[in-house]
């Protein structure tokens, strides 16, 4: 994305988001918190594009589309606003405004936006041959999510970004704790210096403290579940931080694990628990931002098709039973499902049905939680095996019932196995009571997709 982007808006934490946000995907930004500075700058020429705020200290944006209009024929517009009313965006497409977006709105959705706009003008005004080549704008964006809870996380994150304080994230496993660390440094004033992730064997001796710093000069480390670390470890990132001076990284962790009751337990460091709690920014869990899963599905299967993968959407049905489900792995827990509904469904639109195959035998919190005292396991799996033949309404299931149940037992079992031991496949082989070179072959045949896992081994 390239050009000159004029942001406008009284909100500070906006404008620093938004300005740190396009100058990484290649823009150059002025920012204010008047609309006459806008005004201004739009009358001598300047900007490419403009972002602004309705309600500003000394006047309207929405009145000021006219002015705009007249003096710079065609600059683009996009109107952003708290005023979530009908009447808003009325106003905005009566004005002629390129796009309106209320707030709290998606970064990734008005990266995107902006993107579009900019596009619009440089075909309808070319720019010379010599002109610098546009710089393509990254659409991954972890930020993904416009309920309050998630927007709330945004504003915390745009606050802390350039700062020294040390930064403890907490939240369920697959909320994307580690994302928002490394979100936090790439649009921080250290993103060109390295991002540097802990792991366990790091801190396995009394020189690899030492050589952590070394390698994260003056970027950001991040201990990953730090809660998992043993005594050991814990004492020396004690000592390391001690050592910290002026000029030293940026310290980040995070935990699913609630670190003060580790602490009462006396399994945890008191010392290192309020040096690394500096500021405490707490991810929500999926149940908990119901609203974002329709978003963060359409995010997932653009994602898919980019990939080079089948162009797929669920049903208005599938929709519901989605929201509905309680996705105890979260976010990471999503996407894997729809990479294997892609895989699985035979038709563009993804059906209640075919949701529910894959669905109905994975574990959900509220049965697990909520059932019965001392309910087996196969009382639960009974649940869902019955949930899923009343979905036919009498009719029989497809036949190779067995094997499909198999596969989508076998799946999460070995994900969430993989999860408990931090990813190490000899461990995780272990613990399910299986030959290592067996796990693989399931892993690949399953098609589960190994990443860095948020255990440290």
């Amino acid at each position: 994305m390239d050009g000159t982007i004029l942001v406008a808006d009284d909100d500070r934490t906006i404008r620093t988001v938004l300005t740190q946000a396009l100058t990484r995907a290649g823009c150059k930004v002025h920012a204010t918190s008047s609309l006459v500075t806008l005004m201004r700058w739009v009358e001598e020429g300047k900007g490419d594009l403009v972002i602004s705020d309705v309600m500003m200290p000394d006047g309207n944006g929405i009145e000021a589309l006219p002015k705009i209009a007249k003096i710079r024929p065609g600059l683009p517009v996009i109107v952003i606003s708290a005023q979530n009313t009908i009447m808003t965006a009325i106003q905005a497409a009566e004005a002629e405004a390129f796009d309106y977006l209320p707030k709290p709105f998606d970064l990734p959705d008005l990266m995107k936006r902006a993107a579009k706009a900019l596009e619009v003008k440089r075909r309808a005004n070319p720019a010379p041959s010599t002109a610098k080549a546009p710089i393509e704008m990254q659409d991954d964006l972890p930020l993904v999510g416009r309920t309050p809870a998630m927007q709330t996380l945004y504003r915390l994150v745009a606050r802390v970004m350039n700062t020294d304080l040390p930064v403890l994230i907490t939240g369920e496993s697959g909320t994307g704790k580690s994302l928002i660390a490394r979100a936090i440094h790439d649009f921080s004033d250290r993103r060109s210096l390295p991002f540097v992730v802990v792991t366990a064997t790091d801190l396995a001796t009394m020189e690899g403290p030492a050589a952590v710093i070394s390698r994260a000069k003056n970027g950001s480390i991040l201990f990953d579940e730090v809660g998992d670390l043993d005594e050991d470890a814990q004492a020396r990132i004690v000592r390391m931080l001690d050592s910290f001076t002026d000029h030293s990284p940026r310290i980040m962790a995070t935990s699913q694990a609630d670190l003060s009751a580790k602490m009462e337990e006396g399994v945890f460091r008191q010392d290192l628990f309020y040096r690394l709690g500096g500021v405490t920014l707490s991810v929500p869990s999926l149940r908990e931002r119901v609203d974002d899963i329709p978003l963060l599905a359409e995010y997932f299967f653009g994602k898919a098709d980019r990939d080079g993968m089948a162009l797929r959407k669920f049903t208005p049905e599938a929709t519901e039973l989605v929201r509905a489900y309680s996705w105890p792995g979260n976010v990471r827990q999503l996407e894997n499902t729809i990479r294997r509904l892609i895989v699985t469904a035979p038709e563009e639109e993804i059906t209640r049905a075919e949701v529910e195959l894959v669905l109905g035998n994975q574990p959900a919190v509220e049965p697990l939680q909520g059932g019965g005292e001392g309910e087996k396991l196969s009382a639960s799996v009974g649940k869902h095996l019955r949930r899923y033949f009343d979905l036919h309404g009498g009719v029989l299931p497809p036949p190779g019932l067995y094997q499909r149940i198999l596969k989508e037992v076998e799946g999460p079992l070995i994900e969430i196995a993989l999860d408990s031991v931090g990813g190490n496949q000899a461990k995780c082989a272990d613990l399910l009571g299986i030959n290592r070179n067996t796990l693989r072959k399931k892993i690949n045949d399953l098609d589960i997709q190994v990443t860095r896992r948020r255990k440290l081994m």
